[in-house]
């Protein structure tokens, strides 16, 4: 009788916990100027830490609590946004570049308030565009404001990526890690690279893949002495994602796990997270909304990527 009193009390308290996000996500929603979109990259230095696991997720979480979510999908491998939801891409970024296609035809509507673009080809071409081709392409992204309140973007691993101007247009820069050697090491020298050559100062870290909160602090607090060493940068713990069979059972049925397992203890780590990213403050100087991105991206796209070797 004592056991199945805690089970009603404990679920009884998820339920309150899971109200109270979503009425903290719809008040931050509220105070949301017209063309404010929030504008997030994630990104890491090694391959193998879940990066699109996390991105789907997250916007599932967001999505759910009223949040209209971009995917911008860099990825070009099998393992790609697309690929993870069962969507087929028939076109990029490059056809609205190109102009054989509209921005509304290429993006794919994965639910009502998930849209992904597909942008490998796209984003390897905004340092050819003249200025009117520029400013055509920006007009273009601006139109979205009225639906757009978060832009993920999913970048490619080094060596096919353009995480750089990616991340330097963005908002914030979220760095997705695991506490394997491999990992830690690439998203210090991730981290390095944008801060020593391109001046960027502060990163969010999201450590994945681990057994409890105590393991992810442990890991964030050691990558923190290693930066706080050797780089002058701020990172910021924004949370962890438990290790979970039910998150890996939804990647097979390509399914984000907060739609087909709710109850599974990763899904409580994507609510929590969707609810901690929208509360987080931009340090740098950053006037927010689709078209200041835009025009950050392609002004970031002529930077050299001769220095990423992550």
């Amino acid at each position: 009788m004592l056991r199945t009193n805690l089970s009603r009390a404990s679920a009884m308290n998820n339920k309150v916990m899971i109200n109270d996000q979503a009425a903290g996500l719809r008040q931050l929603e509220s105070y949301q100027a017209p063309d404010s979109a929030r504008v997030f990259t994630i990104a890491a230095g090694k391959s193998r830490v879940g990066k699109t696991s996390v991105v789907v997720n997250l916007a599932s979480a967001l999505a759910k609590n009223g949040q209209r979510v971009l995917l911008i999908d860099e990825n070009p491998f099998d393992n790609n946004i697309c690929t993870y939801l069962g969507l087929r891409s028939r076109f990029d970024l490059m056809h609205v570049i190109n102009r054989d296609r509209t921005l509304k035809q290429v993006l794919l509507q994965e639910s009502e308030n998930i849209a992904v673009l597909p942008a490998m080809h796209g984003i390897r071409q905004l340092n050819k565009l003249n200025p009117f081709e520029q400013e055509w392409l920006v007009k273009n992204f601006t139109e979205l404001v009225q639906s757009v309140d978060i832009i993920l973007i999913d970048t490619a691993m080094a060596g096919t990526t353009h995480v750089l101007p990616l991340s330097l247009a963005s908002e914030q820069v979220m760095i997705v890690t695991s506490g394997s050697a491999v990992s830690l090491t690439g998203a210090y020298a991730l981290i390095k690279i944008m801060s020593q050559e391109y001046a960027k100062k502060h990163f969010l870290i999201l450590v994945n893949k681990v057994e409890s909160e105590a393991e992810s602090e442990s890991i964030y607090h050691n990558l923190c002495q290693v930066t706080n060493a050797y780089l002058s940068v701020s990172l910021e713990y924004i949370g962890y994602i438990e290790r979970d069979e039910k998150l890996q059972s939804a990647t097979q049925l390509s399914k984000s796990v907060i739609d087909a397992f709710p109850a599974a203890p990763s899904a409580s780590c994507f609510r929590q997270l969707a609810f901690d990213i929208l509360r987080t403050s931009c340090p740098d100087k950053y006037s927010g909304g689709i078209e200041d991105f835009m025009q950050r991206l392609i002004r970031t796209s002529h930077l050299s990527m001769a220095n990423l070797t992550v």
